[in-house]
């Protein structure tokens, strides 16, 4: 009988718990799921596998969110989760090749007054993105979005050189994809 006074206490006070997280975490993924979309964007093709691993970073999220330290910044982690989530899928995905490519559909751009052909270099330079490998589309999507050396090493979990190396090389597998569609 004392054992389930304890344990109904225990879920009472978990429940509780929960309950207090709850706002703080829909806070945090309000303001800042830009950060799961960009990921969603550069890991799936189709609006509908986008919905699906935005569900399953959300997921992923909440999971984590408990034992969330603060150790680093929110939006560190939240790359972190969203990164390592759309990499799993992205190895589920590759493992079905039938589902995997890259649709002509999704690089319909619209064009830069200032640049007529604005949509066909941005076209061209999304697939050669598409054509990297998944840890190389993570660091050249945060260097895009000018995060330091540190930030983007803390989220990948590599070396902040090893982070400027990587950097270097994929710029020169872009340029060579790319180059010749510019000249």
């Amino acid at each position: 009988m004392q054992v389930e006074v304890i344990f109904s206490k225990q879920k009472a006070e978990k429940r509780e718990f929960v309950k207090d997280l709850k706002p703080a975490f829909i806070r945090l993924i309000t303001t800042h799921q830009g950060i799961i979309h960009k990921v969603c964007n550069m890991y799936c093709d189709s609006p509908e596998e986008r919905r699906d691993l935005f569900q399953e970073i959300l997921l992923q999220l909440w999971k984590g969110y408990k034992s969330y330290q603060g150790r680093s910044k929110e939006t560190t982690w939240m790359y972190r989760v969203a990164l390592n989530t759309s990499i799993s899928n992205f190895r589920k995905r590759k493992r079905r090749p039938e589902e995997f490519g890259i649709s002509e559909r999704e690089f319909q751009l619209a064009s830069s007054e200032g640049d007529p052909d604005h949509a066909e270099k941005l076209k061209v330079m999304y697939k050669a993105i598409g054509g990297l490998s998944k840890i190389e589309k993570a660091i050249i999507m945060l260097y895009l979005e000018e995060h330091s050396y540190d930030e983007i090493a803390e989220i990948v979990g590599i070396t902040r050189n090893h982070v400027g190396v990587k950097i270097n090389r994929i710029k020169q597998k872009l340029k060579k994809v790319v180059q010749p569609h510019f000249s």
